[in-house]
């Protein structure tokens, strides 16, 4: 059993009621061998069919009381599975928006679409087919073996001896399967992740003249995915044989033992027929879970994994207030420290700093410096670890949803979704107007281009869609932030992957867009900092300069070093 299993939300109802559907499932069949035994022996002894009616009558009942027991398991699971996995879908996304576009990078695009459409699948045939087989195992062998030693002591202690050699057999090969499956689905990730940035890049390469030569590299790592499959497909073939031997074996080894004591008259046939008749039903659920085991490992495995996931999203602050950030308002970072997961010293270290009212901030250093974490913190996508953030001497929380709701996050590569160019823009605000998002177009720059699209604002771009360029995709971002009306502009190299032309085609823009906003602007791109009210100059995760771009010239510090290095030119 998983060790998350009873983390899913009402799986102990579901357990109660399938183990209850599995106890009068067990009943029945022991019902339907007696009935059974009855009857043939009857048959046997030279009565009448006629007579044995009302005997074959109770066994069709039996039949079908067990079938209709199984029916409801399935229907109960079916259920359950449904609705664990609509919702833990929309767990999943939460959380991975709350990790934010840092933790997605790391992961893997490719990897998180998996779960989204693969691995929630696997994990609903893991839960549909599994529990019942589970709970099964701890009912249905141990009343079938007390029924059969009322009948037959020898028969009960051979089928007892057997069961604790077929499961410790299970459990080797249980932990050989792991260690293969932990392979394959390391290699599936690496597959889905490598898939999903060809897809992507596939017109690059090809324009490139690379796509052959990207083509063998798809051929290797789908190579590896398949020699990891099939050795996992040989254990499971491997332990499906070598559990039906044992439990064919060991009914073997039974039936020679009832038939030697019949021919010695120590046995009757009924009791023997009924024996004969509940050892395969004592065995059949440890044999359903080995044969089902392998094929639902991958469910198993996804479903540890997507719980992960939710857990660590749920660990990032949603709660929490935000004092509502006005033109007159200070935003105050006091000795803030933010440590990132899996390193040992902090990212960012005692930030202190003061922004008063609507201004433009700029955050100048070298690549690495610590820009783009002091962004994502300001997006509440980094839990600070010490320090405090104010707004007006009030605490705010970074990370809950009422200071989010006041800014807008624009990144190096904004995500362009499926859909109309309309659609896109109103990304921040869902509901606004047509004749809205027909402004944002204007003020982004986008007026002459959609104009020319056979479709205009409903024109289908993203992935299938139509294709746009690196400035264009910026432009819709800058749109989103145009239509959604929040105070607060978040950017984090937004032109550093953009031709200087169409760097400075948007930089009219958006200066435009930060007119009576207050912006965090981070590039290591000077001609932007002298567009800034003020500027933070960091190093290693500190800030060791504030001030305009004049003042910091005058200091001769580290801002004039940074320019010296980029233009061999102070002025």
């Amino acid at each position: 059993m998983g060790r998350n299993l009873m983390a899913y939300k009402g799986i102990k109802r579901v357990l109660a009621l399938v183990s209850l559907g599995v106890l009068l499932q067990t009943i029945a069949i022991i019902f339907q061998a007696k009935w059974l035994a009855e009857a043939i022996t009857s048959l046997f002894n030279g009565k009448s069919l006629t007579s044995q009616i009302e005997t074959i009558g109770y066994f069709i009942v039996a039949f079908l009381a067990r079938h209709l027991c199984s029916l409801l398991i399935k229907k109960i699971l079916y259920k359950f599975g449904e609705t664990t996995v609509t919702e833990l879908r929309s767990a999943l996304l939460q959380s991975i928006f709350k990790l934010g576009p840092r933790y997605t990078k790391r992961e893997g695009t490719g990897h998180l679409v998996t779960f989204l459409i693969e691995g929630l699948g696997k994990l609903r045939d893991y839960l549909e087919l599994f529990i019942p087989k589970l709970v099964a195992i701890g009912i249905t062998p141990w009343l079938v073996l007390i029924y059969i030693w009322f009948y037959d002591h020898l028969s009960a202690l051979i089928l007892l001896i057997t069961m604790p050699i077929l499961i410790v057999f299970m459990i080797l090969l249980g932990l050989a399967a792991q260690k293969k499956i932990d392979a394959q689905w390391a290699s599936y990730r690496l597959l889905s992740n490598h898939f999903v940035d060809s897809l992507r890049g596939l017109r690059t390469l090809k324009f490139l003249g690379r796509s052959k030569e990207h083509g063998e590299t798809i051929e290797k790592v789908s190579g590896q995915y398949r020699k990891s499959t099939m050795g996992t497909l040989r254990i499971a073939f491997l332990s499906t044989f070598a559990l039906d031997l044992f439990t064919q074996l060991s009914i073997a080894i039974v039936a020679v033992m009832l038939g030697l004591r019949l021919i010695d008259g120590t046995l009757t046939l009924e009791p023997a027929l009924l024996v004969l008749l509940l050892s395969p039903e004592y065995f059949l659920p440890i044999r359903e879970v080995g044969n089902d085991y392998h094929a639902t490992l991958d469910g198993k495995e996804a479903g540890e994994e997507i719980l992960a996931v939710i857990k660590k999203g749920e660990e990032v602050t949603i709660s929490g207030t935000a004092p509502h950030f006005t033109k007159e308002s200070t935003i105050t970072f006091q000795n803030v420290d933010i440590h990132h997961e899996g390193k040992e010293e902090n990212t960012l270290h005692n930030l202190s700093f003061q922004i008063k009212g609507n201004q433009k901030v700029g955050i100048m250093g070298m690549s690495g410096a610590g820009k783009s974490t002091l962004i994502d913190a300001l997006s509440g996508f980094l839990s600070i670890n010490e320090g405090a953030v104010r707004i007006d001497g009030e605490d705010v929380q970074l990370t809950s949803g009422a200071w989010q709701e006041q800014t807008v996050y624009i990144p190096q590569h904004p995500f362009i979704f499926t859909g109309s160019i309309k659609e896109n823009i109103r990304f921040y605000q869902p509901d606004a107007s047509d004749e809205g998002v027909r402004l944002a177009i204007r003020q982004a720059g986008l007026g002459s281009m959609v104009a020319r699209l056979p479709h205009r604002e409903n024109e289908i771009i993203g992935e299938g869609g139509r294709t746009l360029s690196g400035g264009q995709a910026q432009r819709i971002a800058l749109a989103r932030a145009f239509l959604s009306e929040h105070s607060i502009l978040l950017f984090d190299e937004p032109t550093a992957q953009l031709d200087v032309e169409t760097e400075y085609d948007l930089k009219e823009v958006l200066l435009h867009l930060s007119q009576d906003k207050l912006m965090f602007f981070a590039s290591h791109r000077l001609h932007w900092m002298k567009e800034m009210d003020v500027i933070l100059v960091m190093e290693d995760g500190q800030i060791v300069e504030v001030g305009t771009h004049k003042e910091l010239i005058e200091k001769n510090g580290a801002y004039k070093r940074l320019l010296k290095a980029q233009m061999g030119d102070a002025s």
